[in-house]
């Protein structure tokens, strides 16, 4: 006896976010790549400076970028604002946002998250 389509299939399916993460250290990059994967994103490239990083996002075209405010050749807001309006960014640092004062709101960012709460959640929730 022949079925249709069971309700599961007409059940939207959720798309992996792609993302390119932007760091000077490798080890960083590593963690946050194991990290990210495990829950559920896609990580599609790695960049360990300015330059490479607005090479590979043109080139990779994610749906967003966790970039380092500090980068050996430029700084991310610079980034940010060559990569506007492209993938959704998401500005990182071992500092806290308030020693960014209002860089971080005037970059266009989606956010800021502290390399210490780097999480797939807090990730998604300034991706929404």
């Amino acid at each position: 006896m022949a079925t249709g389509p069971s309700m599961a299939d007409d059940a939207p399916q959720a798309m992996a976010t792609s993302i390119l993460i932007v760091d000077d250290h490798p080890s960083f990059r590593a963690a946050a790549r194991m990290l990210l994967e495990a829950e559920g994103f896609v990580v599609v490239g790695e960049a360990g400076d300015g330059a490479t990083a607005i090479s590979e996002a043109r080139r990779l075209t994610p749906d967003a970028v966790l970039l380092d405010v500090n980068l050996p050749d430029t700084d991310g807001f610079t980034v940010a604002a060559q990569l506007a309006p492209g993938p959704a960014i998401v500005l990182t640092s071992s500092r806290d946002a308030v020693e960014f004062g209002p860089l971080v709101d005037r970059s266009g960012a989606r956010g800021f998250l502290a390399k210490a709460d780097l999480s797939g959640a807090g990730l998604r929730e300034l991706l929404a």
